[in-house]
């Protein structure tokens, strides 16, 4: 298959993917396309990029120097596109996104149809991580914007989308199913399956602000392993209505309660303030815009 992207973005896929055939279905070309492409860039850059292993890829030392040019070049270009489209009166491009899982749900179905409808020559690629890989993303240059919350977005320029309120989660036998209301202590009197590190920031601080050591009985990456154990009534979970609503969880086995105080989380769009993309300009606006 012909390779259509500049080959520096196939060896950032690449570098990020850490294989070959992983790369080559996320830019829908062949494995061998792919290797073909870092051969030929290893060839007239006479460096090797990669060390071959039978679980995948690795950059080199060199390979790992190079990556920060290397992206800083393709950004470069794509802003450099951007801007010949603009004044062209035309919207056109690849606009990357890094989001997690229940904004995905919640706002990309929507937004991916949007853009199909108005605007069919961009392109939009999502990068599914958590807060800690998204924020590592925007600042490698390696998407354009991402979904974060307002607590973990330190200095890059964030623009607040949703206030995503905070519910203690138990199975509808639990003693505090139908409480119109429950203590953050209250709750935590029972085992907690939380989420594991680099997922659950908000509901991190909302512990450590409280001062209460949670029996964490069980922790978990995945949000529907999370729901399964706590609908056994094997412990309860803190979480948040996006996420409940991305997993059908209103309604189901589970009975959210509201949170004294109503805590909540902030949801936003970040960037670096750095980025310049008219495709991330059009996005943003969308995004404010569809919140009002």
């Amino acid at each position: 298959m012909k390779i259509n992207k500049n080959r520096y973005e196939v060896l950032l896929q690449v570098a990020a993917c850490g294989n070959i055939s992983q790369a080559a279905s996320r830019l829908n070309y062949t494995q061998s396309g792919v290797s073909h492409v870092i051969a030929g860039l290893e060839k007239d850059l006479n460096i090797q990029l990669f060390i071959r292993g039978k679980n995948g890829v690795r950059l080199t030392d060199k390979g790992k120097r190079l990556l920060p040019y290397i992206q800083d070049l393709v950004n470069r270009e794509n802003n450099l596109q951007h801007a010949v489209y603009e004044m062209n009166n035309s919207l056109k491009g690849v606009l990357r996104i890094g989001s997690f899982s229940s904004a995905s749900a919640f706002w990309l179905p929507e937004i991916i149809k949007y853009f199909q409808e108005r605007y069919p020559e961009v392109e939009i690629e999502i990068l599914d991580g958590n807060y800690t890989e998204i924020i590592e993303w925007i600042n490698k240059g390696q998407v354009d914007c991402g979904f974060l919350s307002a607590l973990v977005a330190g200095d890059l320029q964030f623009y607040p989308l949703k206030e995503d309120p905070i519910y203690a989660v138990v199975a509808k036998e639990h003693p505090l199913a139908g409480a119109r209301e429950v203590e953050l202590a209250q709750a935590l009197a029972y085992p907690l399956i939380s989420e594991t590190p680099g997922c659950d920031s908000d509901i991190q601080a909302l512990l450590s602000q409280s001062g209460i050591s949670p029996n964490i009985c069980y922790s978990f990456r995945d949000d529907a392993i999370i729901f399964a154990f706590v609908e056994a009534n094997l412990g309860i979970t803190i979480s948040q209505e996006l996420v409940l609503n991305a997993f059908n969880a209103f309604g189901s086995k589970l009975c959210a309660v509201p949170l004294a105080g109503a805590p909540k989380r902030v949801i936003g769009l970040a960037r670096k303030a750095t980025m310049n993309s008219l495709l991330c300009d059009v996005f943003l606006e969308y995004m404010q815009k569809r919140r009002d």
